[in-house]
Parts: C-alpha cells; structure tokens; sequence
C-alpha cells in the first residue's frame, strides 16, 4: 500500500482543547479526496485502584453532552511532558492521590476516523495522600468515589457508565 500524499492543507480552526485541518489528499487508491482532522494532544486515561477489586471513578458535568458522567479520570499530556508524568499530575488533580505504581497498559485511538488523539491506559496503585494541594483546571468540578469493580462494571451493562474510554479502561482490569 502507498503512501498518502498531502496536495494541500489548511488550520481551519484553533482552539483551547484542539485545532481543526483540512486537508487535499490523494489516497493510495489514486483519488483526491478533503479530510478534516481534528488535532488533538495525547491524552492519558487512569485506572486507580486503591485496592484489589475496587476502583476510583469521577463524576462531572460534560457540556456537549448536557449531564453528569461517571468515567475514569483522564487529561492531556502536555507538549514534553511524559505520558507517565501526565498520569501522576492527572490522578494528584483529579483524584487528590498520588500513584506510587505507574503501568502502561494499553494505548487507542477513539476516533481515528476523524481525530489523531492517542489516548494511554494507566493501572495507577499504591495510592498515597500528596504533600501539597493539587491546583485544578478552572472547568472542572470533578466528584471522586471509589466503587467496587464489579459495581462499575454493572453500571456500564445497565447504561450509568456511558462515556467510552471509561468502559474500554473497566474492561482492561
């Protein structure tokens, strides 16, 4: 299979969370097609367990969607930052924890179809109380509850647990 070549590109948009592009492709097949992708940075996705069986779960207000979620905490890593380094920052902000185990366990594309973010699983344990406050984004009013894994993954077969990276990051453990 060839490669892809870009006869053309424009940044369409600019923005807090993402940038939108469009570009003029010839696909391997030989036609020309516009693609818009949404740029997105690389995001980390947490799996704290505080103990065996049981799981961290945040609850927030998601605006596109207009309702509260229950979903494993999540951010971005930002520009040079390491994917383990932004799990750390991520669960101290979020969860008001601290990991002493990091592991990697999967990463995914959510949408490949239209949007290049890479999202990294992390299994964060040994969970300890930080030495200083965590310093929130100004967006977020994040509720944390530990729920038992098999609670959590009932709430997704009964439809309480409907954000995706949430289902595929219970599934992992």
């Amino acid at each position: 299979m060839s490669d892809v070549e870009r006869l053309s590109h424009e940044r369409v948009y600019d923005g807090k969370v993402f940038d939108v592009d469009r570009d003029k492709v010839r696909m391997p097949n030989g036609r020309e097609v516009m693609v818009d992708v949404v740029r997105h940075p690389k995001s980390v996705v947490l799996i704290p367990v505080p103990e065996p069986g049981h799981v961290i779960l945040i609850k927030q207000y998601r605006y596109p969607v207009k309702t509260f979620l229950w979903e494993l905490p999540a951010g971005s890593v930002d520009e040079g930052e390491p994917p383990e380094q932004a799990a750390r920052r991520e669960c101290h902000e979020e969860i008001g924890l601290v990991p002493e185990t990091i592991v990697r366990l999967a990463a995914m594309y959510p949408t490949p179809g239209y949007c290049d973010e890479e999202m990294v699983f992390f299994r964060l344990s040994n969970l300890e109380e930080p030495t200083e406050a965590a310093v929130m984004d100004e967006d977020e009013d994040i509720e944390a509850k530990t729920f038992e894994l098999r609670e959590a993954r009932d709430m997704v077969r009964r439809g309480e647990i409907t954000d995706m990276k949430t289902v595929a990051g219970l599934a992992m453990i």
